[in-house]
């Protein structure tokens, strides 16, 4: 009797090992299925996004990609508690082992976190927009995308650099696009023995025959220095944003020219060697 009695309670232990195997297995599968569509799900709607919002013409193309990323990260969240909440741990559990862990990674990962609030500033008081050159302390170009945690900048050498949202927020930026027009400046210098008011006049007259310089603010000619070998003229013009690399290098060789043609000479250092007699 007593035998036959232990064979049924065997029996059950098994009977109830195989319903948990069974249970959890099933479990199992449903957790890595909801995660494989999720992680899925998570990539088709930030390219969806990026896609859709990249055809709206009145939209700032800064916010097309984080908006993207926050669907992502959104949807991988959400995935994660339902994952989670597959083998039975209740919602408030979730969120209290998410706050808990949200805290400790918070502290592990403040550099992170940093990058995080600094992106949220510069795409709140924007100060460059996508396509505009800049001048940070990570790098000097063209901006290619402002993400959460990095900004990614082209050079003009070709190179693409990812800066730290943290490292261009904490320093100066200067925004070469943003605004209209520019000012190019060039300083010249001619012999003491040279007319300062004939070249002033050269100068000027040289810089408002170029075409692509504005007229107002018109441009100015001024003796700045009197250096140790040379009068130093400074040379001030505003050209619109897009001209203005080729009226300044335009300018800077016909600066050249037009000296040597009125026979002003340019100083520049001379080295005399003075050989001992034997």
């Amino acid at each position: 009797m007593n035998d036959l009695a232990k064979v049924y309670e065997y029996n059950a232990v098994a009977a109830e090992l195989v319903n948990l195997g069974v249970e959890y297995s099933l479990s199992l599968i449903t957790a890595i299925a909801i995660f494989i569509a999720g992680f899925l799900l998570a990539g088709w709607a930030n390219r969806t996004i990026r896609g859709r919002l990249d055809k709206l013409k009145h939209l700032d193309k800064t916010l097309i990609p984080v908006a993207g990323q926050i669907a992502r990260y959104g949807i991988l969240v959400f995935t994660t508690i339902l994952v989670l909440a597959e083998f039975g741990i209740q919602t408030t559990s979730i969120i209290a082992v998410l706050a808990a862990a949200g805290l400790a990674i918070g502290f592990a990962l403040q550099g992170t976190l940093q990058n995080v609030a600094a992106g949220l500033m510069l795409l709140f008081l924007r100060p460059f927009h996508l396509g505009d050159y800049v001048e940070t302390a990570g790098g000097n170009g063209t901006v290619v995308e402002i993400g959460v945690f990095v900004t990614e900048i082209r050079t003009p050498e070709g190179l693409l650099i990812t800066v730290p949202n943290s490292k261009i927020w904490s320093d100066s930026i200067t925004n070469c696009s943003r605004l209209p027009t520019r000012r190019l400046e060039m300083v010249v210098g001619i012999s003491y023995d040279d007319d300062i008011d004939k070249a002033c006049t050269l100068l000027l007259k040289l810089v408002q025959g170029e075409g692509r310089v504005l007229d107002s603010p018109g441009p100015e000619v001024k003796v700045i220095n009197l250096g140790d070998s040379s009068v130093d003229l400074r040379l001030r013009a505003w050209a619109k944003r897009e001209d203005f690399w080729d009226v300044k290098w335009k300018l800077v060789r016909d600066v050249k020219y037009a000296l040597d043609q009125a026979g002003i000479s340019i100083p520049y250092p001379h080295v005399q060697v003075i050989r001992a007699e034997k």
